[in-house]
């Protein structure tokens, strides 16, 4: 079930958020029965909610009878600081970092417990992979997400680290040792790797983004599955993709009076 709550004191705003969130990547479209299902409310509370937030255009209804988020949730998105700050600043750096690799480049925010990839950058030439833009990974399996998690607050990552890991293959590192002492080699190193953790046959190398205070707010990587025996050769031209981000960061939060964005860690 993605959430929500039989509780008979929860809010209207609790269940609205509790059928909106029963949609993810995996389950873009759904039925009734699933949207109650998955959101954990009764089938009319559910029924009156989704009729409610179809004529809103929350929501939209599709030809075979199953729902999809509609339109007015897309245009409230395209509001939210990770696209209007993060996302296009880091567009155009991805997109030239593309051309100079040839593999699928990837931007990702910590949220939760996962990376949130706000960005995919690919082509006809690049292996295709299981990340998408909007979609959740693992932050220990992927090397955004280990790029990210390496240089969180010492007590972030001890709380990460007494969590179960899931094991996405045969490679992932789920030993809590094992992954604090690889995550302490990000550390000195200053970038992340992973060798089909995520996916067999997939690896990847990623840098931290930095704000103008040195905090850690988002990760540019590189995956594929043809990355060579030295994937690290890629890590300059991450790099400098990761200080352009930056630089141009800085210079929008001086001038823009968007706020900034901040993701859960």
């Amino acid at each position: 079930m993605a959430g929500g709550s039989r509780s008979p004191g929860a809010s209207v705003t609790s269940r609205v958020l509790a059928v909106l969130g029963a949609f993810d990547a995996a389950h873009p479209a759904l039925t009734l029965s699933d949207i109650a299902r998955r959101s954990g409310l009764p089938l009319a509370t559910t029924h009156r909610l989704v009729a409610e937030l179809v004529t809103g255009r929350a929501l939209a209804r599709a030809a075979d009878g199953r729902y999809t988020i509609g339109v007015r949730l897309w245009e409230a998105g395209l509001l939210s600081p990770l696209h209007t700050r993060l996302r296009e600043v880091a567009l155009p750096y991805l997109q030239e970092l593309y051309t100079t690799v040839r593999e699928n480049v990837h931007l990702a925010v910590w949220d939760g417990d996962e990376a949130l990839y706000v960005e995919k950058v690919t082509g006809h030439r690049s292996v295709p992979t299981i990340s998408r833009a909007g979609g959740r990974l693992p932050l220990h399996a992927t090397g955004v997400g280990k790029a990210l998690l390496a240089f969180a607050p010492p007590e972030v990552i001890a709380a990460h680290l007494r969590r179960p890991l899931r094991r996405c293959t045969a490679y992932t590192v789920t030993e809590p040792g094992r992954l604090a002492r690889e995550l302490a080699t990000v550390r000195e190193r200053g970038w992340a790797r992973t060798h089909e953790e995520m996916t067999l046959g997939s690896c990847s190398v990623a840098v931290p983004v930095r704000d103008a205070d040195g905090a850690v707010v988002a990760a540019i990587g590189v995956a594929g599955h043809s990355l060579g025996a030295v994937p690290q050769r890629l890590v300059p031209a991450l790099r400098a993709a990761a200080d352009g981000v930056a630089a141009r960061l800085a210079e929008t939060a001086q001038s823009s009076t968007s706020p900034v964005w901040r993701t859960s860690a």
